[in-house]
């Protein structure tokens, strides 16, 4: 599944990033730490340059810790990049991140030279509840979809530290399919732009390859189907998802299954490991030659006919 969905607001959120940068000491980017791959934004890097950049693992208490862990020591190697797992049940990691902060800033973040953190992160990965828990009073707006925040604003913490608040910035094109399905999964994506029976449908193979026995766990049952389609009925029988004549509503069920993924009610699953982020990279990076190839082909067959 290819995405598109960049509402106008992202497209001016990106030049006025580009334009404040210069102002900006540090960069804390948030990611899902259900998908920290997908969740990162790719220009991000590119625009930060060399600044230093703490990427939190939001959400981590939905998240395999195990897998979390993977996550961060591969995210580290990354040149100026610290990590730090967070979720909001857990107030003392707060204090963790502004003292991270000032140690990749050490000559900023006091009384005297204010620090100024750019926070930017994709739709709907908790960005404007950590702000809110970090200012320790309600700034940012909330709430369980994408593209809440529409406007810059700059949140002084009072602690030395000053952050710059951005809208949620996804990109043009999704180009990663497997990401896109990801993306849609935890709600990244408006569902007005999604096809919940496809998202659904990559869901189930998904966690039946991966965390089969939460699955049993979540549905009560001691086998399961070895094709997702088969599983979404019986997560819609035993969910009572039935249409006229008995039969499966498999867009209600998948509406169910995939809310009770997004609620933490499957227990805690990451959707994407480090290897499987290097191995789709690799897949796309022949897909993107392959593009080329085919275009640089058209062009020589257009010469050609124009020699005619």
């Amino acid at each position: 599944m290819q995405i598109q969905w960049y509402p106008g607001h992202m497209h001016k959120a990106q030049k006025e990033i580009k334009e404040i940068l210069p102002n900006v000491d540090l960069i804390i980017e948030v990611l899902d730490a259900r998908l920290p791959f997908s969740s990162e934004n790719p220009m991000i890097s590119s625009l930060r340059g060399d600044k230093p950049c703490i990427k939190i693992l939001n959400k981590s208490d939905l998240a395999d810790p195990d897998v979390t862990a993977q996550w961060q020591h591969y995210l580290e190697q990354e040149k100026n990049v610290k990590t730090l797992a967070l979720t909001m049940e857990k107030s003392d990691k707060l204090k963790q991140l502004s003292a991270l902060c000032r140690k990749l800033v050490p000559n900023k973040g006091d009384n005297v030279r204010s620090l100024n953190a750019l926070i930017m992160g994709i739709p709907n990965v908790g960005k404007s509840t950590l702000i809110n828990a970090l200012a320790d009073r309600i700034i940012a707006k909330t709430g369980n979809e994408p593209a809440v925040t529409k406007t810059q604003q700059r949140i002084n913490l009072r602690n030395g530290i000053v952050l710059i608040d951005t809208p949620g910035l996804l990109w043009p094109n999704v180009e990663n399919k497997n990401s896109g399905y990801r993306l849609g999964i935890t709600g990244a994506i408006k569902d007005t732009a999604l096809v919940y029976a496809d998202i659904a449908d990559f869901t189930a193979e998904l966690l039946l390859d991966i965390y089969p026995e939460s699955l049993k766990s979540r549905y009560e049952t001691e086998t399961l189907p070895e094709r997702s389609h088969e599983f979404l009925e019986l997560v819609g029988r035993k969910r009572g998802c039935l249409s006229g004549g008995g039969q499966i509503d498999f867009d209600k069920t998948g509406k169910l299954f995939v809310g009770e993924l997004r609620n933490g009610l499957l227990g805690r699953v990451t959707l994407e490991t480090p290897e499987v982020m290097e191995k789709e990279l690799a897949e796309l990076a022949i897909h993107r030659e392959e593009k080329a190839a085919k275009k640089a082909a058209r062009k020589e067959r257009f010469k050609k006919s124009k020699k005619r």
